[in-house]
């Protein structure tokens, strides 16, 4: 895919950056990384706020950032907050979780609000429902959400950006786990003829096999030619079935907010830095991989900087995992490249699932 702000190699993995800072790392330390990372519109809309945002020329110039931003549209965080929004045909209201202030988000407000930011990639306002929702729940959450694309996407034709460079607005298919239901909001999300198309819902409590089903789905009928986004996911494991279920985009928090709780993705498993078995282990934090943080301190350190709360071992954590998950999309490049991606994924799934340590 390729942005005013540079190409990015499919499939890729987005860290999280919600509220315009990966956690512990600075902007710098990330491009190390990744050419794409992901914020968040409902909390950057509270803080900084829009004026801040639109003095600066964009979230690119506010944090120093030269790649590419994806801003998800903050439909899943309002969502979340249950009884303090109401939604009505034409967007929700809800109450700011900082100071209860009373806010409401449209389908076109939500898109005006994404060129503010000046994202690469804007998500469209949609109803995110639980994946134990019941039938019903699914149907309005996908009849809203076809009909808020429909809005924003009329809007998004009509205006131009703020800062000179194109943005791509996805759609959103939704329909729980129900195929008939996701066939109809991807046919109808289609007629849009968008530049990209994101599948949302899934990771929300749904069992995993459900996931994968509606995965393999999605692959199946969104187009080959455009990127397909699955939102939210997910572990290693994750990523590996779902690229081969046709998935080209993915984002998730586990790698940071897991490295900030002392767990690692290493290339034999995942490890919990914080067990005492680590207090005189000197070997290094993963021999296998070429991550500086790997090779530069032992499984002991990161052990007592964890057990005396020192911020420095958020920070290790932090860069070893992203660094992870991006050589292992990496490495999926390559394989599937190479023809080799077959039988590469179930090597690494034989391997990686044998529990954690």
């Amino acid at each position: 895919m390729t942005t005013d702000h540079g190409k990015i190699e499919t499939p890729f993995f987005m860290p999280v950056g919600t509220v315009g800072a990966v956690k512990t790392q600075s902007s710098n330390e990330i491009s190390q990384l990744s050419k794409i990372l992901l914020s968040n519109t409902y909390h950057l809309y509270l803080r900084p706020g829009v004026e801040v945002l639109k003095a600066v020329g964009g979230l690119h110039n506010f944090m120093n950032w030269d790649g590419s931003i994806l801003t998800d549209s903050g439909g899943f965080q309002v969502f979340s907050l249950s009884g303090l929004r109401k939604i009505t045909d034409d967007g929700v209201t809800f109450q700011s979780h900082i100071d209860g202030s009373k806010h409401h988000f449209t389908p076109e407000s939500v898109v005006e609000t994404q060129r503010v930011i000046g994202s690469d990639f804007m998500m469209m306002l949609d109803i995110c429902p639980p994946g134990d929702a019941d039938r019903a729940t699914w149907i309005d959450a996908l009849n809203k959400t076809t009909q808020w694309a429909k809005k924003a996407m009329k809007y998004y034709s009509e205006t131009e950006g703020h800062y000179g460079f194109h943005q791509v607005l996805l759609p959103i298919v939704q329909g729980g786990t129900d195929h008939e239901l996701r066939k109809q909001s991807a046919e109808e999300l289609m007629s849009l003829d968008a530049q990209a198309y994101a599948v949302g819902g899934l990771a929300v409590g749904e069992s995993k096999n459900d996931m994968l089903d509606t995965t393999q789905l999605m692959g199946e009928l969104l187009p080959m030619e455009k990127s397909r986004y699955l939102m939210g996911v997910g572990t290693p494991a994750d990523l590996v079935r779902c690229v081969s279920r046709g998935i080209d985009m993915f984002d998730c928090v586990m790698p940071t907010r897991n490295a900030r709780n002392g767990q690692l993705f290493t290339s034999t498993g995942k490890v919990n830095i914080r067990n005492a078995k680590y207090k005189n282990d000197f070997s290094e934090i993963d021999s296998n991989s070429a991550s500086p943080m790997s090779k530069s301190f032992s499984k002991a350190y990161l052990h007592h900087l964890f057990k005396i709360n020192e911020v420095l071992g958020l920070r290790i954590a932090t860069q070893h995992n992203l660094y992870f998950y991006t050589q292992l999309m990496k490495t999926m490049r390559m394989e599937i490249l190479n023809d080799n991606f077959t039988p590469w994924s179930r090597q690494f799934l034989d391997l990686y699932e044998g529990g954690e340590s």
